[in-house]
């Protein structure tokens, strides 16, 4: 396979599912997809252009109400790339957080501060976690309804262990922290 954007797989992953415009993609990518990946307007509308122009993917006018909507639907071609895609293994997974970059160079800005950055982070997650769990609830429910909800389940559930042992971090964090403090 050649050398893939992951933004296009994304994209035709979506797809797989339904018909969607650039704007539904990406209200999914702030939503579902949000807790493990994300993408930008600027990188969206590119990448549909091209999936278009490859034959991957498909683009009619949907247009209501007199604006300019396209709708994108995957092609046989475009199922077959996003088959082949999953089948080879992940290059990489990674962790990017702005916090921990800051607590790595805490010692410039001391441990108050670092505190805050850490007290910032908690109720991120703790405003987040909910989320996860109510929809880990609901795919529960829907197990047998639909096959891809229990895929949904896998990643929902990766995400409520994760941010439960961010809370626990935050914790040992913030004592490591205060010690420090005195």
């Amino acid at each position: 396979m050649a050398v893939e954007k992951k933004i296009d797989c994304v994209i035709l992953g979506l797809l797989s599912h339904e018909d969607l415009t650039g704007y539904e993609i990406k209200k999914r990518m702030d939503t579902s997809l949000k807790y493990f990946w994300g993408a930008s307007y600027g990188s969206i509308y590119p990448a549909l252009s091209d999936l278009v122009e490859r034959g991957l993917a498909d683009k009619r006018d949907g247009a209501e109400n007199k604006r300019n909507k396209f709708v994108y639907s995957i092609t046989e071609e475009g199922r077959s790339y996003l088959k082949a895609w999953l089948q080879v293994p992940a290059e990489k997974d990674e962790l990017r957080y702005e916090t921990l970059l800051k607590l790595f160079f805490g010692n410039e800005g001391g441990a108050r501060q670092a505190m805050a950055h850490i007290n910032a982070f908690e109720k991120k997650i703790e405003r987040e976690l909910p989320y996860l769990v109510g929809a880990g609830d609901t795919l529960k429910k829907n197990i047998d309804v639909d096959d891809t909800h229990k895929y949904y389940l896998l990643t929902v559930e990766f995400g409520i262990k994760t941010y439960r042992a961010y809370l626990e971090w935050c914790e040992e964090a913030k004592a490591i922290l205060s010690k420090e403090d005195k």
